[in-house]
């Protein structure tokens, strides 16, 4: 159980580095975007990804949970030979399935740009992030494999690489194409992507031959296949392909459904705003602010959750197998707590200083605004993300599937509703109550199948009332220095003492403790 526990704490740690540096470099190269595109472009580059979302489901998303799944499976059975026949028939699987939808999504292209997401200017951008896809499989297979391991090193180094190459594609290609007057448009954004995730796949492939857990693993397959007679390879072989189809099938088919419907989201909210009253352009401009903008912003801290929960999933399901509910208890009522904690206190921080961050950051007062709104959020995004996951670990991803269906559809109905009448303050208030409603769900579940210890006081009351005053207190402070101190770094410097003093208080108080980790 410690050896299990601290290789998830270890690989939280691994992931949200890479996470946090990740989300770092994305900051800065979303006000990259935002200064050389404008609101209006940004928005028509967002506008792709819901084509990217949907195809990614259909050949990676599954599928990387299923070698997760079997991987951590095998593992625990110290079946060396299937778990190099998992990632393998994974990759296999993944791969073909990417090709298919690469050729569909290059042909269609502006079928899907006129008719689906209703803006002409994205057909050759939908085009571009087509030639993605196979790079996008086999990258998500090989991650999933290490997961599955617990070995989070590859995978953070994958995301950050990404990243990195990403950032510096675009912005020397910009220059160069601008002739030194740095323009974004968004089928160099899209470029950036794709070559930053071949990148990220060279790496991966060439993790497997070097990395030496791989090599480990490599080299007792081959040993223990040594023993094995071929029939007995032939029917594990034929077992594990079922077993991935059983495992990703429902997942793709349940993922789809989510994504399709969060494409619609995504498509709707232009369109309602302009039934609101407002023309293309400004539709265009506040859909960019907002995803492009305001939105990574209030998701940079859960690079913590998610790394957490790509690591539970795993944990939970191996522990489940060897049927340790004390493990899988302590493990969800840590996971419950500091995911909690985080999100109470990303809230405090964007309420305080969310205006200021987008006025500063991103040159823009709605930015801001939004900040602000969408910071009543944070706890409930964050829980729910590490709630999903350990309810996938225990084999209920179907449940997950309803919940996110259920509160989507609420979502969808809602901005029918309200966007019309209402602009874009309705659509934040569809998102805060589709967002509760799949939390509590989600909640109940964790609640009823696993009763983890869960102290109000030390996971809600007490980190609420620390936050709420430290927030005020350092809020009044800055206000008071403003007319002498401006700019990023001291804005920085104040939320850095605000997320400090309040770690130290909740110590003091022992709402965090020690005593989790070890």
């Amino acid at each position: 159980m410690t050896k299990n526990k601290s290789n998830l704490i270890k690989g939280t740690l691994v992931l949200t580095l890479a996470g946090v540096i990740t989300r770092l470099i994305g900051f800065f190269y979303r006000i990259f975007l935002s200064n050389s595109m404008g609101p209006e472009v940004l928005g028509i580059y967002q506008l792709v990804f819901p084509v990217y979302g949907i195809c990614f489901t259909i050949f990676a998303s599954g599928i990387q949970t299923a070698i997760s799944t079997l991987v951590a499976n095998e593992l625990g059975q110290k079946h060396y030979v299937g778990i190099s026949k998992v990632l393998k028939k994974g990759i296999l699987m993944s791969v073909s399935t990417a090709l298919v939808l690469s050729f569909l999504t290059y042909r269609y292209s502006d079928f899907l740009a006129i008719s689906v997401l209703r803006e002409a200017n994205c057909v050759s951008s939908i085009k571009l992030l087509a030639l993605a896809f196979p790079f996008c499989g086999i990258t998500s297979c090989i991650n999933g494999y290490y997961y599955g391991l617990k070995k989070a090193g590859v995978p953070a180094a994958t995301q950050l690489l990404e990243q990195i190459v990403r950032v510096i594609t675009v912005f020397f290609l910009a220059g160069y194409a601008g002739n030194g007057d740095i323009k974004v448009t968004s089928d160099l954004a899209v470029l950036g992507l794709v070559i930053g995730e071949f990148a990220s796949q060279l790496y991966n492939i060439g993790s497997m031959y070097f990395n030496r857990t791989s090599k480990e693993i490599n080299a007792l397959a081959e040993a223990s296949e040594k023993h094995n007679v071929q029939n007995t390879c032939e029917k594990e072989s034929k077992s594990l392909t079922l077993q991935l189809f059983k495992i990703s099938l429902p997942l793709t088919a349940n993922r789809l459904l989510i994504s399709i419907l969060h494409s619609v989201e995504a498509i709707l909210i232009p369109s309602m705003l302009k039934l609101y009253g407002l023309s293309s352009s400004e539709a265009l401009s506040i859909y960019g602010v907002l995803t492009g903008m305001s939105v990574p912003f209030i998701m940079f801290p859960s690079a913590i959750t998610n790394s957490l929960s790509v690591l539970l999933l795993p944990t939970i399901s191996e522990a489940q197998s060897s049927k340790n509910t004390d493990m899988i208890k302590k493990t969800t009522s840590i996971s419950i707590k500091y995911s909690l904690l985080i999100g109470i206190i990303s809230s405090g921080l964007f309420i305080s200083f969310g205006q200021e961050l987008g006025n500063i950051v991103f040159h823009n007062k709605m930015a801001g605004s939004f900040l602000t709104t969408l910071a009543w959020l944070c706890p409930f995004l964050y829980i729910t993300t590490t709630l999903s996951s350990i309810i996938n670990g225990l084999g209920l991803a179907h449940l997950t599937f309803i919940n996110s269906v259920v509160g989507l559809s609420v979502r969808i109905l809602m901005i029918l509703y309200f966007v019309p009448k209402q602009g874009i303050t309705g659509y934040l208030t569809c998102l805060l109550v589709s967002q509760l409603v799949i939390t509590c769900f989600d909640g109940l579940i964790v609640m009823k199948h696993i009763k983890p210890p869960f102290q109000a006081s030390d996971f809600i009351l007490k980190p609420s009332i620390i936050v709420a005053g430290c927030s005020y207190i350092m809020y009044r402070i800055y206000e008071y220095f403003r007319p002498q101190i401006q700019g990023l770094p001291a804005l920085i410097g104040f939320c850095t003492l605000l997320c400090v003093l309040i770690v130290i208080l909740l110590g003091i108080t022992k709402a965090v403790s020690l005593k989790d980790f070890k």
